[in-house]
């Protein structure tokens, strides 16, 4: 809940929050194409480097949300890279044993999944939902597609938000005391946000029938910062990952 929470929060008071989804996504896209398509060293690792500089530096997210943010897709990639470390074999009993085939592809992993993720999360922290959905409105993505899209992401953080607070109220009456009253707590909690998620939205589609929806509703969108130079900038800098990554396999 946390997770989510941090990082709508950090795309919200981003100062890249004015920039145009035009420049973000050029350099956040340019940097996942380049991670995926380099070679781990130095391209990944070069694009690793930069997206760091750019969520400490410009998005000015700091390193405590940072870590708040990433812990979750982090997890994951150790995961993936340990099951690529450790070989299994069974000859009469379990043998685990780490291989220089098995480093070198972790490693390579690791440095990959980590590039891409950072870059994500370069237009993930510096833009709001609100302004990705008008971008995929102006390319002409279905508007039932990102009516459905922007509905989920809206009832989701009203979900979460009310099962940290009936969760808190049973903490605060002890309703986790033992294992009977906390399985009585959960149960209870459980038909509580059912039921006040089945009334948010009918309250949610009333209002919007009130407003004449069919298929979206239209809204204002604010003018955004759009930028020659950045997407220059953008372009030199993905330029000279390439080259050096192509420099280094010629080396290699």
């Amino acid at each position: 809940m946390s997770h989510g929470l941090t990082l709508d929060h950090a795309a919200w008071s981003s100062p890249w929050r004015v920039r145009s989804l035009r420049d973000k996504s050029v350099l956040s896209l340019g940097l996942l194409i380049s991670a995926i398509a380099l070679p781990p060293f130095p391209g990944a690792a070069a694009v690793a480097v930069i997206s760091l500089v750019i969520l400490l530096g410009p998005v000015q997210l700091g390193w405590y949300r940072l870590v708040r943010i990433a812990w979750v897709p982090a997890v994951s990639i150790l995961i993936g890279v340990a099951t690529v470390l450790v070989s299994v074999s069974w000859d009469g009993r379990l043998n685990l044993q780490i291989t220089a085939t098995g480093l070198t592809q972790a490693t390579n992993l690791g440095l990959r999944a980590s590039a891409a993720t950072l870059a994500m999360l370069v237009l993930a922290c510096s833009t709001p939902m609100v302004d990705i959905f008008a971008g995929l409105r102006k390319a002409r993505v279905p508007d039932p597609l990102i009516e459905i899209a922007a509905l989920i992401y809206r009832l989701t953080f009203g979900l979460l938000e009310n099962a940290g607070a009936i969760r808190s109220a049973q903490e605060a009456r002890l309703g986790y005391a033992n294992r009977r009253s906390a399985m009585r707590s959960a149960s209870m909690a459980a038909a509580v946000l059912f039921l006040r998620s089945w009334d948010r939205a009918q309250q949610l589609e009333d209002g919007l029938a009130g407003r004449g929806y069919t298929d979206s509703l239209k809204t204002l969108e604010p003018q955004r910062f759009r930028s020659t130079w950045f997407l220059v900038g953008t372009l030199a800098a993905l330029g000279a990952v390439v080259t050096c990554s192509s420099i280094w396999m010629v080396i290699s």
